[in-house]
């Protein structure tokens, strides 16, 4: 007689592949959900956020559950591309480029916790720190670019400033478009937008004037 387990249904008494290319593999049991998605990782939401703040679409088209997802795993990489990009333009400046980030996060979570006019439980929509993060590093995509173009040109000069202004203007209007949706703001938009700005400010400064490393 078959035995069965509690986490096997009727139709689904599948059992583990064994050998070298399964252990290797993500492969579980039938209607086991996979393993990226049992970590956070989402490659859909990652997808849709990304393509949000390079459309400037900013939050409009996204569905409330993407919108969220609090995952960390797009913003870390856009940090490491920004730090990574501005090693290879000659300026060291990893600790100032996490440290930046965890103090503005930090500040701005509070700010905008204290300017929110809804439940602050998450459960209920409210903010977390997690999802200021994620925003706040998702938005950081257009500083990216222009880190990545600091590496084949100087920007230090006038088109270089004003490549700079435009970025930041980019960064702060899709993190805002995302906080006023989050937060459940009406007509307060520029008032999220100038910390924002001021946040973003700082990194197109390391991009720009740092003076590189001998």
């Amino acid at each position: 007689m078959e035995t069965t387990y509690p986490y096997q249904s009727d139709q689904d008494q599948g059992q583990l592949t064994t050998g070298l290319l399964a252990a290797l593999t993500t492969s579980g049991y039938p209607g086991e959900p996979p393993l990226l998605e049992e970590l956070g990782i989402n490659f859909k939401h990652i997808s849709s956020k990304t393509l949000a703040v390079l459309n400037f679409r900013s939050s409009k088209n996204l569905s409330e559950e993407t919108l969220q997802d609090a995952d960390l795993a797009g913003p870390l990489i856009f940090c490491l591309l920004f730090g990574t990009f501005l090693l290879l333009s000659g300026k060291t400046h990893f600790g100032y480029i996490y440290g930046v980030a965890l103090f503005g996060t930090t500040t701005l979570h509070w700010l905008f916790k204290l300017m929110s006019n809804n439940n602050n439980d998450v459960a209920n929509g409210g903010l977390d720190f997690l999802r200021t993060a994620s925003v706040i590093g998702y938005c950081l995509l257009p500083l990216v670019i222009l880190s990545g173009l600091a590496v084949l040109v100087s920007l230090d000069n006038t088109l270089g400033y004003v490549l700079s202004v435009f970025t930041v203007f980019w960064c702060t209007f899709a993190s805002s478009g995302f906080f006023v949706r989050v937060l459940s703001l009406s007509n307060a938009r520029p008032l999220v937008a100038y910390p924002l700005a001021m946040f973003y400010s700082v990194f197109a400064l390391m991009a720009i004037f740092v003076e590189k490393t001998s």
